[in-house]
């Protein structure tokens, strides 16, 4: 059984998180965000706890209403190195239209799909070296690849045939 702190916290987590969600998700764009922010809500709410913890409904909004202040924030950051990149960019494979249709999958992807395609195809790191990177196993980095492929094949666009069968040899 836990102590007393986290039979607290597991009370204060199952009354308040529908709640805190409900809030998150009315202000970003996907429930993956919002999920991601409504438990970064409770690992401040865990990382403050003391004697006195505070979690009333204004407080918690509050830290959901700056994360969610932050999230917004990163992704105008990425958005705008991504433009400056896009419009800075030579193409170096293919025509310059293929070159922007990749840009703009690898944009589309989840960043974990994203990062361990550019270790693979931009950085060309072994799998050995992917999973050195990434913190798992071989055979784990092996999945993730994979997955990241198919997500990738998934939104490319069907014109763009030639781009998905490079990455496949």
């Amino acid at each position: 059984m836990g102590s007393e702190r986290e039979l607290a916290f597991i009370a204060v987590h199952r009354e308040s998180y529908p709640r805190v969600y409900r809030f998150v998700r009315r202000r970003v764009e996907s429930a993956e965000v919002a999920e991601e922010l409504a438990a970064d809500v409770f690992r401040v709410v865990w990382q403050k706890w003391d004697d006195r913890p505070r979690t009333d409904s204004a407080w918690l909004f509050t830290v959901a209403r700056n994360l969610i202040g932050n999230a917004y924030r990163s992704r105008d950051r990425l958005l705008a190195l991504q433009e400056k990149l896009r419009s800075a960019a030579e193409p170096r494979s293919g025509t310059e239209s293929e070159d922007l249709v990749v840009q703009d999958v690898m944009a589309a992807l989840r960043e974990n799909e994203r990062d361990i395609l550019q270790l693979a195809y931009w950085d060309e790191l072994s799998m050995a070296e992917i999973a050195g990177v990434l913190g798992c196993s071989e055979s784990a980095a092996r999945v993730r690849l994979h997955r990241a492929r198919a997500a990738f094949r998934k939104r490319m666009p069907a014109a763009a045939g030639s781009i998905t069968q490079k990455m496949e040899a």
